[in-house]
Order: C-alpha cells, then sequence, then structure tokens
C-alpha cells in the first residue's frame, strides 16, 4: 500500500490559564507500513470539544491526561482509504477516537463503521446524533430524571450540548425551558429555533437577578454546562426536591485560582435537592435507547441544530480557542480538506 503522511495538531506543553498557540505544535508524520489489522482513515471532520482542555492538565479526572508530545485524542469522522481487514473495505465511513490529525493508521478495532443516510451529513455523527445528544438525553433522563411539566434551566445553552438539552427536554415533556447564552443573537436564536421558552444573556448582568425574574416558580432540572455564578444562580431558584445533572463547569477550566465555591450551597439541605456530575463513559447502555428516539425525532423533523465549521486541520487550534471562548453556536468542527456531506 502506499505510503502516507499525516498532519496531526500535539500538545506542547500544559497550558497556564488559557491555553494559547505555544501550548500546541503542528507535527508531519510519516505512516509507517501496514501492522495486521491496520486500516488507513482520511478524516473529514474534527471535533472541537470543552472537556479537551480539562486532560491537557496533568491532574487527577475520569480519564487520562494528554501526553506531552501526543496527538490530541477525540472525536473524529472519516472514510476508509487502504485498509487490510474484510470488515471495513476502502470507502467504509467510520468515527473514532484518534483526534486532531487528517489522516490516521491503526488497528481496525478502533474504528466503528457507520452507516451513510441520505439528507443526513456525517458532521452530525459528532454531535446531535452522536455523543453530543447522548449526553444531553443521559444527563436528563438518567442523571436529572426529568418528569413532563419540569421547569428546566440549560447553562450554557447556546452550545453544542445546550442546544441539544433543550430541544430534547422539550420532547420528553417539560413545561418550560429556559437557557443562558453570551449574546443578544444566541438568545434569539434559542427562543426562535430551538424552543426554548425563556433565554438570558449573561453577559447583561448578574445572571441571579436575570434569572429570578425567568422563573417565578423556580425550578425543577439544572442542566450545567459552566458553573460558577450559573450553579450559584440555580441554587437560588431551584425548587424542593430539584435535580442538578452537572455536565461541565466551563466558567473554570482556564482560571490559575481556586474559585470560592456557591455561597447558598445550604439550599441543597434545605430543599432536598440532588446533584449529581457525570460522564458519559458510565451510561454509553443507553446509546440504543437514545439512538432509536434520536433517529426517529430527527425523521420527523424535530431536530434543529447548527455547526460553526473551521477549514483545515492547520486551524484546528484556532477553532479549539474560539470555541472556549463562545465563538461558536452549535457545534464547533474542523473540516479536513475536501470534506463534504
Amino acid at each position: 500500500m502506499t505510503a502516507a503522511t499525516s498532519t496531526q495538531i500535539h500538545l506542547a506543553r500544559r497550558p497556564d490559564g488559557w491555553p494559547t498557540h505555544d501550548d500546541f505544535a503542528t507535527v508531519s508524520v510519516e505512516l509507517g507500513d501496514f501492522a495486521p489489522g491496520e486500516v488507513r482513515v482520511a478524516n473529514e471532520f474534527v471535533s472541537v470539544d470543552p472537556y479537551m482542555r480539562g486532560r491537557m492538565n496533568d491532574a487527577r479526572s475520569y480519564v487520562a491526561p494528554y501526553a506531552i508530545g501526543e496527538t490530541i485524542a477525540g472525536g473524529a469522522i472519516g472514510r476508509v482509504v487502504a485498509s487490510t481487514v474484510d470488515a471495513l473495505p476502502v470507502g467504509t465511513v467510520v468515527l473514532h477516537q484518534h483526534g486532531w490529525s487528517d489522516v490516521v493508521q491503526a488497528d481496525a478495532a478502533t474504528f466503528r463503521a457507520v452507516p451513510e443516510a441520505p439528507g443526513v451529513p456525517l458532521s452530525l455523527r459528532l454531535h446531535i446524533l452522536g455523543m453530543t445528544g447522548l449526553t444531553a438525553y443521559v444527563g436528563l433522563t438518567a442523571v436529572a430524571r426529568i418528569q413532563p411539566g419540569d421547569t428546566v434551566f440549560v447553562s450554557g445553552a447556546a452550545g453544542a450540548v445546550g442546544t441539544a438539552v433543550g430541544q430534547i427536554a422539550k420532547l420528553l415533556g417539560a413545561g418550560r425551558v429556559i437557557g443562558s447564552a453570551g449574546s443578544a443573537e444566541k438568545v434569539a436564536l434559542l427562543t426562535e429555533k430551538y424552543g426554548y421558552d425563556a433565554a438570558l444573556n449573561y453577559k447583561d448582568g448578574p445572571v441571579r437577578e436575570h434569572l429570578a425574574e425567568l422563573v417565578p416558580d423556580g425550578v425543577d432540572v439544572f442542566f450545567d454546562n459552566v458553573g460558577g455564578d450559573h450553579l450559584e444562580a440555580a441554587l437560588d431558584v431551584m425548587n424542593d426536591g430539584g435535580r442538578l445533572a452537572l455536565c461541565g463547569a466551563i466558567a473554570g477550566y482556564n482560571t490559575t485560582e481556586k474559585a470560592p465555591g456557591p455561597d447558598n450551597l445550604a439550599n441543597m439541605i434545605t430543599r432536598g435537592l440532588t446533584a449529581t456530575g457525570f460522564t458519559l463513559s458510565a451510561y454509553l447502555h443507553l446509546s440504543p435507547e437514545f439512538g432509536e428516539k434520536m433517529t426517529a425525532w430527527f425523521a420527523e423533523g424535530r431536530i434543529a441544530y447548527d455547526e460553526t465549521i473551521v477549514d483545515g486541520i492547520e486551524n484546528t487550534v484556532d477553532a479549539f480557542l474560539g470555541m472556549m471562548r463562545g465563538a461558536n453556536t452549535g457545534k464547533m468542527l474542523v473540516r479536513i480538506g475536501a470534506a463534504g456531506s
């Protein structure tokens, strides 16, 4: 089989506070001869996600930190361009976690074939039809135990997970869904496209004040992607027996000093609240259930989505830094070469 060169984005050093371009290195790697059972994949889309920032630190977490000098691992989708495995012939579309590169060569067992369907862009397998959508579904159902009529508050609602949470909450019978976002345009998008009943711009003033005005009858479920002042605001307005699904805390990912905890944590006791942090690895058994429901909702035209796409593997770091600062609406993706749907 012919030789190939892979352009990869490596972690060059561990960021101190906000990451910069100097924390990464773009490296060209000559791919060697095929070992038995290997395939070569040309990526079409690569994902950049908030959780990746945590893996850049050398700290205990639910998954090992990225190694210095190694490729940033994460979700990607592409096509097999060379194969030693009959089960994954050339042309097969595959999902994988090999991350930030334009071409990857690895054991076939690390790739999962996915079907192509008319009208379904491949990129959606990296968000609303994939792990992003599953994260929203798990957080609402298994973690927050959403009930018909619940009032739901979602922080970071205009991001990939947040846009999925709002829609799924409504489809599962939520009474009211309220979201937060960082611009007037994103606030309008939440209510006009994603089914949110109301939304606030957290840059307009204290979240605690704005949220209290929007939920005079309180909140039953809080889906948190942000932490910080959003968590405090939610604790102020949670109803008795409320449930908090803690998915992310992006407000603190790039801080260099420890932030104080919520000043109203006692509400957890007096209101009988339940706060549960979660990562998807413990809930992958719900993937078939989610897939069945999401496939039906999507086919019925009940699912909206947005993508913010940056072209070129060499611009992956730009995409990541932009996503961390809220430059994306919906899912932030890197499109490789002439990738299409």
